[in-house]
């Protein structure tokens, strides 16, 4: 048995799993209890990012062979407790990278232009063009923290547009042959250099220890006042409360978040955010667009269905 508990592409699910015995129910994510009498025969589970698999879960499914992940963020997954388990992952690498790139630079060329909220005024008979005076996204810097596949489509895109790059990523060296792409030249910084240097800075970090909070209060302390900060990694990479302060204080300049440390968002926390000015928030959907859910979807089924027929030859 195939277990889906979040939303794919139907039409991957339909043929490209046709002839399988599959659950498909995007509900189960929130429905533990229905989820749990399932698992006792599942071989295969797909799951995005909301899906927990941790041991709880592993050890209701005895037979479960693959996890297929509908994105690339593994977070939610006990790598360790799988691979003790012998199950396994297999993330849907590079399939939602043109998605997250063109959100960064659509809510950049947003929060710089700073011109696209002013409905209600107009409809009100107000002329505000002096407010709405913004800032080109050319000759600006873009400043990745990570220097991953998504980073680099993101760099790409901001090199067309006139941008300079820079990208503080600890796991490349400096003579790496990734900061000299064919479009252009990426600056490899340090990260306070480039906190300080950065007209946008992006993140592109997974969640893990070294990078909860990394961007906190000294770290927004550390950019320009009118820099700008999107987030389509992971929740719990930023502070929140730290840029809700800063946008309030006009020390920040403005902010995209995408990801958040409590998801989905309840009314409590979401009351954090209110009136909180040059702020876009957006329900992690960075990755998810007709394209993308299209290309994740077959690609997890080829993943698990490969993983599946390699066991049984």
């Amino acid at each position: 048995m195939i277990i889906i508990t979040e939303f794919m592409d139907e039409v991957a699910v339909r043929e490209g799993l046709a002839g399988r015995e599959v659950v498909y129910d995007p509900s189960l994510v929130d429905r533990p209890e229905a989820l749990a009498p399932l698992l006792a025969d599942a071989r295969a589970l797909i799951v995005r990012n909301r899906t927990q698999v941790r041991p709880a879960l592993l050890d209701m499914a005895p037979n479960l062979r693959v996890v297929g992940r509908l994105g690339v963020g593994l977070d939610n997954i006990d790598m360790e407790a799988c691979k003790a388990r012998g199950i396994a992952v297999c993330p849907a690498m590079g399939a939602n990278d043109d998605s997250v790139a063109e959100y960064v630079i659509g809510t950049a060329m947003l929060l710089l232009r700073g011109a696209y909220r002013a409905n209600a005024d107009l409809v009100a008979g107000a002329w505000p063009r002096n407010r709405l005076t913004g800032r080109e996204i050319s000759g600006k810097v873009l400043g990745l923290i990570g220097f991953g596949s998504i980073a680099r489509a993101a760099a790409r895109r901001a090199v067309a547009l006139g941008m300079k790059v820079a990208a503080y990523d600890p796991f490349l060296a400096p003579d790496s042959p990734a900061w000299a792409q064919s479009w252009g030249k990426v600056t490899p910084m340090l990260l306070d250099e480039l906190l300080a240097g950065s007209d946008v800075i992006s993140l592109h970090v997974p969640l893990t220890a070294d990078t909860r909070r990394m961007i906190d209060a000294a770290a927004i302390a550390r950019m320009r006042d009118d820099a700008i900060l999107i987030n389509a990694a992971r929740g719990g990479v930023v502070d929140e409360a730290a840029v809700v302060a800063a946008l309030k204080a006009g020390t920040l300049g403005g902010a995209a978040l995408d990801v958040f440390e409590t998801e989905p968002l309840d009314a409590a926390a979401g009351a954090a955010f209110a009136d909180v000015p040059n702020l876009v928030l957006t329900p992690h959907i960075a990755g998810v667009t007709v394209e993308s859910n299209d290309r994740v979807s077959w690609l997890t089924v080829r993943n698990v269905l490969d993983h599946l027929e390699r066991e049984q030859a």
